[in-house]
């Protein structure tokens, strides 16, 4: 075995002790983002009879799509959703769908290609004063953060609104620094189509319920995948709490004083919650709740050094916390059947990949070695200098990921989904 892939399970194994030991500090509930209001149609009850090809035949039938040979176990048989995948983050196999490219309200999963977009433009430590306008437009309902008008805050302080807390807030005014609303939306349809998400139609950056406003949990799984590329994505969906900027006061000798409160990330797999324990292994990455999606959730974890990435949307059962306990049930499935179970599709790479791989063909197998371009914004690395290795980790800090690489549908580099210690 080569030396990266071992230090990548030597140091992944670790972490799920350490997520674990975490669960038991968290809080028994975290409050959820509030599904927001809507003006927009409900969706099809039942599926397209014919979707979207991308990424093999299969995965544009509706219904369930599996092969489980080779002593693969059974799907579980209480799952809800109108749509899941369960796909191996490594190889980029896709091990069972259901009406994968069906296009649904995606609610703030969105913001994954948001941040995706985005995260690359401006260093942390980029300082923004918010202005009335920054605020406008935000949908009635939305899950807020907490920036306050003619409040300065970091970039850094934004993206851990947008990632722990949902903040439509942290969202819109990331949006007026791009050039505003309009130029951000069109930034994320044309970043959809560079990753081959052609089920996707945004309209609205933060996943808020608008007419016209689609993903699927295909795109959604595209999204999540391009974002681990980078560092700074893989750290923030990770993050489990951290410290916001509050609201400038005086203090009693009548300076200005501004304190801190704690956020804490809202995706149960990750924080837990009274019904739902941490999943080992598991780094991310959003969920999203809004009237038209009902909850949806992508999330990423690790086991025995595989990697997989699990996306559900609008799961039927209204019971608490659902969502999450139906992506619990289909990661064990996935890891059960990792191995046993035959593809019946595949993740595609982007198109500047594909493109600069002559023999890498969108709908291929994905079992050949070729040359790559990474992700505007990843860290790659080659060799077994490339793979950090997991030391010292304890719980009740914050949980990221850290740098290295490994390929993803032998074609594209992700790196390597170790954790680290920081300081909260």
């Amino acid at each position: 075995m080569p030396a990266p892939k071992k230090a990548l399970r030597r140091s992944l194994t670790v972490t799920s002790a350490a997520l674990t030991a975490l669960a038991l500090l968290s809080p028994a509930a975290l409050a959820a983002p509030s599904p927001s209001g809507s003006p927009s149609a409900s969706p099809s009850v039942t599926p397209p009879a014919s979707m979207s090809a991308v990424g093999g035949a299969r995965l544009g039938k509706p219904g369930t799509q599996v092969d489980l040979a080779g002593g693969a176990p059974v799907l579980p048989k209480d799952l809800t959703a109108r749509s899941w995948i369960v796909a191996d983050a490594e190889s980029g196999d896709v091990l069972a769908a259901h009406n994968a490219h069906w296009r649904l309200a995606p609610a703030s999963t969105l913001k994954m290609l948001f941040a995706d977009t985005l995260l690359p433009k401006w260093p942390k430590t980029t300082k923004h004063k918010v202005e009335v306008s920054d605020l406008a437009g935000i949908g009635a309902g939305s899950s807020m953060v907490g920036v306050k008008e003619e409040e300065t805050y970091t970039v850094h302080d934004l993206w851990l609104g947008v990632f722990l807390r949902s903040g439509n807030d942290a969202v819109h005014v990331l949006s007026a620094m791009n050039g505003g609303v309009g130029q951000t939306v069109a930034d994320m349809n044309a970043h959809a189509d560079e990753l081959q998400a052609l089920d996707t139609t945004v309209v609205s950056p933060d996943g808020y319920d608008m007419p016209g406003q689609v993903s699927s949990a295909y795109d959604l799984t595209l999204f999540a995948r391009s974002g681990l590329q980078k560092k700074d994505f893989r750290e923030y969906a990770s993050t489990v709490r951290a410290k916001f900027p509050g609201e400038t006061t005086k203090n009693k000798k009548g300076k200005p004083s501004r304190g801190t409160f704690e956020i804490q990330n809202t995706n149960r797999l990750l924080a837990g919650d009274s019904d739902v324990e941490v999943y080992p292994g598991i780094a991310g990455v959003k969920n999203g709740n809004t009237t038209n999606a009902g909850a949806t959730f992508t999330g990423v974890a690790e086991r025995g050094g595989r990697v997989l990435l699990v996306t559900v949307m609008n799961p039927a059962k209204n019971d608490h916390n659902e969502v999450y306990k139906e992506t619990a049930r289909l990661f064990d499935w996935g890891f059960a059947a990792a191995g046993k179970a035959r593809p019946v599709g595949e993740l595609v790479g982007p198109r500047s990949a594909t493109a600069a791989s002559p023999s890498a063909e969108a709908g291929g197998t994905g079992k050949g070695v070729a040359g790559t371009q990474p992700v505007a914004g990843a860290q790659t690395g080659g060799g077994a200098g490339g793979v950090g290795v997991a030391a010292g980790i304890a719980a009740g800090v914050l949980v990221l990921l850290a740098g290295g690489a490994f390929l993803v549908n032998r074609r594209w580099p992700l790196p390597d989904l170790v954790r680290r210690r920081t300081r909260p």
